[in-house]
């Protein structure tokens, strides 16, 4: 009886083939299989044709026998493509450069369940009774649960009962026992294995170039040692009589070529903070445009720009002011004093556009500076006069605050002070020369030849038909005061000079006994009389007596005359136009006038400084469109000219604009005939 029964209960649980046994019924596990078949749903459209081939779509590629045998091998690793390769880390602890480990774990999806571990204490107390009731647990028997499901289902379910309960009593232990109560949370999971790819090892290396080398021989003896230890020993003897004298012991003397880097450094760095600290200034200087010139009558305006000052020059006036043409944001002041009831010390200084708030180059004087001129072609180089009548030559690049060349009483220097210096062409030598005016009445020549200072009196300015009673009833000459003077653009040897009594002399250095032509310009004394830039007839004058004049060399009369309501400071042709210039007053006004827009009235009249104080001095930048203006109070300020200051004609339709000198002069000569119709 256990016999047959026992393989009944076999069969069943495997449910793979249906046995005839005896005392059980086959007929409805057959049965039970037709009703499974029966229930396929046989779509609409269902081709008997196709039960037992594939079904190909029609957009399906056609391969060929050997593209369809060919393999095609996938490799899928556990490397992230979207992390960085290559990437290194410096190691201080080993001097060189380790490769980091990429992170290649990338997470692309995450869920938090609520499964719990079956050997927790949640687990056990579920176990115990508090879980679902009526749930069959599976054994792990080493089949999966769901196929022990199917082989359920697939066993008949009028046999089930019989089957189980015929072999319920006889099964043996040991199946009976494997039964238990299914546990909930159950984790079905396949354990899996696979070896990720290790980041491969690179290694590089740099070679530097080897350091220079330079072969050194000397000879060596035995006075060449004594002499060397004696020079060390006396070195040894000034440093502990500096240490004990100035520096504590503590501090170490640095040498001079260490001090000179310090100081070059300390230039640039100082240079940096003034740009960062006044980044405003340097981006109008740069870019600023005033946009309200297109809706104003062609009139302008002035932006100020950069102030400079130096603390230990604040009791002094601006005296001179000169652009240097090789570096177009460098300027050289002279700074002395007008006031001749209080003389005393002076001062030449360099600012430059880059830092505002200190001098690049300072020369303190014994006398007042009044003039000073840096050289066309060697920069370098700038003359200086002075109130006490001596003119002196400075070299930037020599170390030091002294001249390398200045006159005295013996070499031919001034009486009175010096209102003007001009450097000229070398001479026939090829030696440096400049000149000078003053008010002894002598335009004087000074030649630079090797280490002295030589002098040639070009003219005697004199008063005409003037004399005074000398000894013995002798008749002797006037000599009047020279105040200014200008060497013309084109013809070296002509130049104009301008008197305390308000005429304009012209002469020629080559006719050094009389003046070529004396034109009466002011009333009062000329404070500055300059050459047109462009137009070789053309000359500028300015006096105390508040007129500015334009000239024609060739007439004796003044083109324009302009009343600017003050004493004039200073006037100056601008570099870029033939009929645009500036001048500056006494009641704190810049004046700039275009000739050929208006010849009567000035495009820009503004104040730019405080009230009480002076202009006394203008300068156009010979590159940039700024202007410098300088005070009797010691403050050096700087303007940008607005874009109607320095507009150029405008071309007409199919023409094109001319540029260069001869469309300067052209312009001058027009304005010359217009004001001869007149």
């Amino acid at each position: 009886m256990s016999g047959p029964n026992s393989k009944v209960a076999a069969s069943v649980k495997k449910g793979s083939t249906a046995q005839k046994v005896p005392g059980v019924k086959p007929t409805k596990v057959a049965k039970k299989g037709k009703d499974d078949e029966e229930c396929v749903d046989k779509g609409v459209g269902w081709d008997e044709s196709h039960r037992k081939g594939p079904i190909k779509p029609e957009d399906q590629l056609e391969l060929t026998e050997a593209e369809l045998k060919e393999d095609i091998t996938r490799i899928l690793d556990a490397k992230n493509p979207h992390a960085p390769e290559n990437i290194v880390r410096y190691s201080f602890k080993d001097n060189s450069y380790k490769p980091v480990v990429v992170e290649q774990v990338a997470i692309h999806f995450v869920l938090e369940g609520s499964l719990i571990h079956q050997d927790s204490d949640e687990a056990k107390r579920m176990i115990a009774g508090e879980g679902l009731p009526g749930e069959a647990v599976t054994e792990e028997t080493g089949a999966e649960p769901d196929e022990e499901k199917n082989e359920t289902l697939a066993t008949p379910v009028e046999d089930e009962g019989e089957v189980e309960g015929v072999g319920e009593e006889d099964r043996p232990d040991s199946v009976a026992s494997k039964k238990q109560k299914k546990r909930p949370n159950q984790i079905n999971f396949s354990e899996r294995a696979s070896q990720t790819l290790n980041n491969p090892l690179r290694e590089k290396s740099i070679q530097t170039d080897p350091p220079p080398r330079i072969n050194f021989s000397a000879n060596a003896n035995q006075w060449e040692n004594y002499d060397a230890h004696v020079e060390e020993l006396l070195k040894l003897e000034k440093n502990k009589e500096k240490q004990k004298d100035t520096v504590p012991e503590r501090v170490i003397l640095m040498e001079s070529d260490d001090l000179t880097e310090v100081g070059k450094a300390s230039k640039i760095f100082e240079r940096m903070i003034h740009q960062n600290t006044f980044d405003d200034k340097a981006q109008n200087f740069k870019y600023f445009e005033d946009a309200s010139d297109e809706f104003k009558d062609q009139e302008g305006t002035l932006l100020p720009l950069w102030k400079f000052h130096y603390d230990k020059a604040k009791t002094l006036s601006v005296t001179a002011l000169c652009w240097n043409n090789k570096f177009d944001d460098l300027f050289a002041v002279g700074m002395g004093s007008y006031d001749f009831r209080n003389q005393g010390f002076g001062m030449v200084v360099f600012y430059s556009f880059k830092n505002s708030s200190f001098p690049e180059y300072i020369y303190p004087t014994k006398s007042g500076v009044l003039c000073l001129d840096i050289h066309k072609q060697h920069s370098n180089l700038v003359a200086v006069g002075f109130y006490d009548g001596c003119v002196a030559v400075y070299n930037l690049n020599n170390e030091g605050v002294e001249p390398v060349l200045k006159s005295t009483a013996k070499t031919g220097k001034h009486t009175d002070p010096v209102w003007q210096v001009r450097w000229q062409n070398n001479d026939m030598d090829n030696n440096h020369n400049f000149y000078s005016v003053s008010s002894d009445g002598r335009v004087v020549s000074w030649t630079l030849v090797k280490n002295e200072l030589l002098y040639t009196d070009i003219i005697r300015l004199s008063l005409i038909g003037a004399v005074s009673e000398g000894p013995e009833d002798a008749q002797l000459p006037m000599f009047t005061c020279g105040t200014a003077f200008d060497f013309h653009k084109q013809i070296d040897s002509l130049f104009l000079v301008g008197t305390e009594g308000g005429k304009i002399h012209k002469c020629s250095k080559t006719y050094s006994s009389h003046i070529l032509e004396t034109y009466n310009a002011h009333s009062m004394a000329v404070d500055a009389v300059k050459w047109n830039c462009f137009h070789p007839k053309v000359f500028v004058s300015s006096s105390l007596d508040w007129t500015v004049k334009i000239w024609n060399h060739t007439v004796n009369t003044p083109l324009l005359t302009f009343d600017l309501n003050a004493a004039v400071g200073d006037v100056s042709w601008s570099p870029y136009s033939s009929t645009v210039f500036g001048a500056v007053t006494a009641d704190g006004k810049v004046h700039v006038f275009d000739l050929s827009i208006n010849k009567y009235e000035p495009i820009c009249r503004q104040s730019v400084v405080a009230k009480g104080t002076k202009l006394t001095h203008l300068e156009f930048n010979p590159i940039n469109p700024t202007i410098t203006v300088g005070d009797d109070r010691g403050y050096v300020t700087s303007f940008k000219l607005s874009p109607n200051l320095r507009t150029k004609p405008k071309a007409k339709k199919g023409q094109e604009l001319l540029e260069g000198p001869e469309v300067e002069v052209a312009k001058m000569e027009t304005l010359l005939r217009l004001l001869q119709e007149m």
